[in-house]
């Protein structure tokens, strides 16, 4: 009985000679419940409020009482109590906010269910009103719940974007908050509903405007690889990088990790969109201008904001223009695409939490399409357009760091090639990354169709990623167990081996000599264990009637001219030792056996080598790309709505975008919604230690 008065709020029973005795929040929750303002009578009346402790059964009730008429006459004191709970999650004292939060939860639910069957406007009009909904921004760990999107849906800012991004002058000022805000546009439903964004970006064919998102995608992926070299060289120059060269670097794993800067998925979604979406964004990757980093220019003085977490920092204002640097013949050129190769090879060295595998597999996307793409790969694989593109590699125990001078001159597709290789090296581990490996021969398989189709012969160290994708199904075959618990490795076996098979039926048509066809054939034959010992277990697994039984039939079929050229260079390269009474042959000797016997050697024209699948994002990369545009970049979302709510004068005229509707302000934007509300006291501020590292309490 005595939990029932609690649950009503009585302190005290009503008798005959005392009135009920309720608790004092109850009370001031009566007050919220009249038709006028409790705060009129009691100027302290919301301080008070969060100071008690909440009552939720009894507010939850309250709600639940009144009907729909009654409910819209205290809609007043509703909306009040609303804005007063969102000020107090901002407050330091955290039983305000405690408090705060469970109250609006309450209000939350009771107020969504009395308006089940209507629409989520009524729900916001109840809560907050219609004439201050503008002036706030929901938060959530999914883009698509948030409703200030949908109001940009209808009203488009799309053309102010583009305005932005062609006018160097806003640009600079901007230009990376315009970006990333298209990206998170692009995303709002884009596999529910027509998203016209999509639509408009895929048809931009303005040079200004692409122009300027590659000058600031490229700023924005420059800075990060500046601060990671920054850091290196900080870290390299230390005491500790001297204690590590004394004892052979054992402890360079965790020299490794101190080095680490925090990636930025926001501008590498923003460059993802433009290469799937728009075709005439390709040019732009191959738009060459001075390195950034080895140029100055003058800077002009930029308003100060709050900092921002270290590899999420928008560029300063010296965003450049083409035509605001001179060209040098003494300053080495860059281009977008060999700045995000250097990017990628940063954020691919270590992929082993969420954040940074989520990353390297947007980097292998993003090369995927490009691979994919016609014109990208004529200018790849131009002969004409040679770079330098220093790649960075990840400190191992058993090679030397490599010499960034005296790097050659070689066309873009070999830096591609480089970044593949150095990813199938590096990341053999017990935390396999099996999307990513996938991916990366995906891309390697693109390019050589390519290469195939257009008869290109490239000058490259084929024989690294011949030796790479070897070492790769030795690691495959000796981790067996452990990773078919995990994976169906036959998926990577089979891509690999056809790689093999791309190069000795096709080889001739793209490798750069007959020597380098010769040195295939040498590799094949020089670990020929390692192929045997593939043949035994897929037979194995093939003629057992297993889980795998179909997938390992298929490397079976697959490995038949590896095998033909195994056992037939074999037997003659044995007979030509015992007749010559050679115990060990060079590798000139056994290259002069494979020359003397092509004529005899019988191959099987494998058909579909030199065809794949597209690249299709709705169907299977649907729930990866929803997760990355999760909260952390909706963080983001918040100054850029504040950086384009501008004063009078600027091309965004107070604020006001599209057709004239007006943004937020930063110091307007409320916070509402399942993450912001847990999240609210973070969000407003940086967290302790926190300096130069993301956080989800950074505010932008």
């Amino acid at each position: 009985m005595a939990q029932v008065e609690k649950r009503g709020g009585l302190l005290r029973k009503s008798s005959a000679s005392k009135k009920p005795l309720k608790e004092k929040v109850v009370l001031m929750y009566d007050e919220i419940f009249m038709t006028e303002d409790p705060s009129k009578c009691s100027p302290r009346f919301w301080e008070e409020l969060f100071l008690m402790k909440v009552n939720l059964e009894y507010l939850e009730g309250k709600l639940e009482s009144l009907d729909g008429e009654e409910l819209m006459k205290i809609k007043d004191n509703i909306n009040c109590l609303f804005q007063h709970c969102i000020q107090a999650l901002g407050e330091e004292h955290p039983i305000r906010v405690v408090n705060a939060l469970q109250t609006l939860c309450a209000l939350i639910r009771g107020v969504h269910q009395k308006n089940k069957s209507t629409s989520g406007f009524d729900i916001i009009n109840m809560l907050m009103g219609f004439d201050k909904a503008e002036l706030c921004m929901k938060v959530t760990d999914n883009i698509s719940q948030n409703t200030i999107l949908e109001y940009v849906m209808i009203n488009s800012i799309f053309e102010a974007i583009l305005q932005i991004l062609s006018h160097p002058p806003s640009r600079r000022e901007h230009g990376y908050d315009a970006v990333v805000l298209l990206a998170l546009l692009v995303n709002y439903r884009k596999y529910e509903s027509v998203n016209p964004y999509i639509v408009k970006l895929s048809i931009v064919d303005d040079e200004a405007t692409l122009n300027g998102m590659g000058l600031v995608i490229a700023q924005a992926l420059s800075e990060y690889n500046r601060q990671y070299k920054d850091k290196e060289e900080e870290h390299q120059s230390g005491f500790f990088s001297a204690l590590t060269n004394m004892v052979g670097s054992m402890f360079i794993a965790d020299a490794h990790e101190k080095i680490s800067v925090q990636t930025n998925e926001a501008i590498l979604l923003a460059l993802y969109e433009a290469v799937h979406l728009n075709r005439n964004f390709i040019t732009v990757l191959a738009q060459s201008h001075p390195e950034m980093g080895l140029v100055t220019t003058p800077v002009s003085p930029a308003p100060t904001t709050p900092a921002t977490p270290l590899g999420t920092t928008p560029p300063s204002s010296d965003v450049i223009s083409s035509v605001e640097l001179p060209l040098d013949a003494d300053v080495q050129t860059s281009n977008l695409l060999i700045t995000f190769l250097k990017y990628s090879s940063i954020v691919m060295q270590d992929t082993k939490d969420e954040h940074r595998l989520h990353s390297g597999k947007l980097c292998l996307i993003i090369l995927t399409c490009i691979a994919e793409d016609q014109y990208a790969n004529a200018f790849l694989h131009d002969d004409n357009m040679n770079f330098r593109v220093n790649l960075h590699r990840m400190p191992m125990r058993h090679r030397k760091k490599a010499a960034d001078k005296n790097l050659p001159c070689r066309p873009l597709v070999c830096a591609v090639l480089d970044l593949m290789v150095e990813f199938i090296v590096t990341h053999m581990m017990k935390e396999f990354p099996m999307d990513l490996y996938v991916r990366c021969i995906q891309v390697v398989h693109k390019l050589l169709c390519y290469q195939k189709k257009c008869r290109v012969r490239l000058h490259y160290t084929w024989r690294e990623l011949w030796s790479a994708l070897i070492n790769l199904l030795k690691f495959l075959m000796s981790n067996e167990t452990v990773l078919l618990a995990k994976h169906n490795i036959f998926t990577l076996a089979l891509m690999i081996v056809n790689l093999f098979n791309m190069f000795i039926t096709y080889g001739d048509t793209f490798l750069p000599t007959p020597s380098s066809y010769d040195e295939l054939y040498y590799e094949i034959i020089r670990m020929h264990q390692s192929f045997d010992n593939l043949y035994s277990m897929v037979l194995r697994l093939s003629t057992n009637a297993g889980q795998w039984k179909e997938a390992a039939s298929k490397v079976t079929h697959a490995l038949v001219n590896i095998r033909a050229i195994i056992n037939h260079f074999n037997p003659k390269i044995e007979s030509y030792a015992a007749v010559n009474h050679i115990s060990q042959l060079s590798e000139e000797q056994v290259l002069e056996v494979v020359r003397a016997n092509y004529d005899t050697l019988t191959l099987k024209l494998q058909d579909g080598l030199d065809q794949y699948e597209r690249y299709s994002e709705q169907h299977k990369e649907a729930a990866f790309f929803k997760e990355l545009v999760s909260l952390p970049c909706l963080l983001l979302c918040l100054c850029l709505l504040r950086a384009l709510s501008q004063p009078e004068g600027d091309i965004c005229a107070g604020g006001h975008l599209g057709n004239n509707h007006s943004l937020p302000k930063a110091d307007e934007i409320r916070l509402e919604g399942s993450a912001g509300i847990g999240h609210a006291t973070s969000l407003l501020r940086p967290g302790p230690g926190s300096e130069g590292r993301y956080s989800p309490g950074y505010w932008c």
